[in-house]
């Protein structure tokens, strides 16, 4: 068995929507498991459309009509006949979300979150099954809700592995010898809400799989020939790494390499199952492969850039230690609010932590953080990481920048800074 992930680039438009078909009718033979993210920048659009309901934003219809016109316009430019079951499948999914949009969310946003945000996977499913059926690529639509498992941490889902494990034996189809469609990033509780496992889940969830069915390999197709040194958006310059190890794939996921999400390893590495990291644009081409191998030899720095930063500093208004009840109070507003912490420092009366700052809510947890503590911060910071640094890569990455917090350890280099203006 084989497991296939697709991810949103991939599946963006009609044209790269007939790549994957090819690439799926190719390996037919046996099984091959095939997980779908959402079409292009959704959940983006998603999110977006979430906020504008919470506000009470007429902007919201405008977000919803341009939603539904990209997905029907993929729709049209792969199966054009509108009798086709398809079109009544994608319109009843998208009236749901008209449906929501037109009631009063209610106060849990996290779970509002995941019953909206979920159009994206269930819609790009439907119509890339529909798609395969209508050139002779049989397959089975299998609605991941039903299978994975997981508790009711909304936006952050836990999988219950043996629990999933059983029922995806169950669902799938009995032969074990087709092409089978399930989305990727969601998941269901016992009692049918929808889960999402954290964004850009999707090859958390084809890693899931891999485990569950014990493949003999998960690809994931991506819009860059394999992992590389730098993001080849940013940097041309970037190399393809040709292999790594299970261990160094996790570091490079853990500091924000986005090619692979942070909990995908695990599952893959607890089964000796091999990753590939391939282009859909050139699905020849070796990719990377990430397997148990020992780190090789004399690797080149691997630079990771995150963007949209903010740095909070901390620290008790009396000027007492920053003690173990501190850093618990800290935390749990941190989950609560669902920050994504990227570096911590502190000293016996302070506590600095670098944070994404794309979340609307960053306002309210400083303000949170602020009946307890005195708060500094500083925000439109970038957070640059170096895996295997050389004082040379650390002069050339950091040139022009204001640094305000550096870490380093023996593979490691992390700068908190103000990037250059202009």
């Amino acid at each position: 068995m084989i497991v296939f992930k697709f991810g949103g680039a991939s599946v963006s438009s009609a044209s790269s929507i007939k790549k994957l078909a090819k690439l799926v009718g190719a390996t037919q033979k046996g099984e091959l498991a095939v997980v779908v993210s959402a079409f292009g920048k959704t959940t983006n659009l998603l999110e977006n459309l979430l906020l504008r309901w919470y506000e009470g934003s007429t902007e919201r219809f405008e977000i919803f009509e341009h939603l539904k016109k990209y997905h029907f316009e993929i729709l049209n430019g792969l199966i054009p006949s509108n009798g086709n079951q398809i079109y009544g499948d994608l319109a009843g999914l998208i009236k749901t979300v008209e449906i929501k949009l037109n009631s009063v969310p209610s106060a849990d946003y996290d779970f509002e979150y995941d019953q909206l945000i979920s159009f994206g996977e269930l819609a790009s499913t439907r119509i890339i099954s529909a798609f395969l059926n209508s050139v002779d690529i049989e397959n089975t639509w299998v609605d991941a809700r039903k299978w994975l498992r997981t508790d009711n941490v909304f936006r952050e889902a836990n999988v219950d592995m043996e629990k999933s494990g059983s029922l995806l034996r169950q669902i799938i189809p009995g032969s074990l010898n087709g092409i089978w469609i399930t989305q990727g990033f969601i998941g269901g509780t016992i009692d049918g809400h929808t889960t999402t496992l954290g964004r850009e889940g999707s090859d958390y969830t084809a890693a899931i799989i891999a485990n569950l069915l014990n493949a003999r390999e998960a690809v994931v197709w991506k819009d860059v020939p394999g992992i590389l040194t730098a993001d080849p958006h940013l940097f041309p310059w970037a190399e393809r790494i040709d292999e790594l190890s299970y261990q160094e794939a996790i570091e490079l996921s853990f500091y924000g390499a986005k090619v692979i999400h942070p909990k995908t390893i695990k599952p893959l590495q607890n089964k000796g199952i091999p990753l590939f990291v391939k282009s859909f644009a050139d699905p020849g081409g070796s990719g990377t492969v990430i397997h148990e191998v020992d780190a090789p030899a004399g690797i080149k720095p691997i630079l990771i850039i995150k963007k949209e930063q903010m740095l909070v500093s901390l620290s008790p208004r009396d000027f007492s230690f920053v003690v173990e009840d501190c850093l618990s109070r800290i935390f749990a507003l941190f989950f609560r609010y669902r920050m994504k912490v990227n570096l911590i420092q502190h000293s016996a009366i302070s506590f600095t932590i670098c944070m994404d700052n794309k979340s609307p809510f960053s306002g309210q947890l400083l303000g949170e953080l602020k009946n307890d503590f005195r708060v500094l911060y500083n925000d439109k910071l970038e957070l640059i990481t170096i895996r295997h640094y050389t004082p040379a890569a650390i002069g050339e990455h950091t040139k022009g920048c204001q640094v305000l917090v550096e870490q380093r350890s023996r593979n490691t280099a992390m700068f908190v800074v103000r990037p250059q203006s202009g």
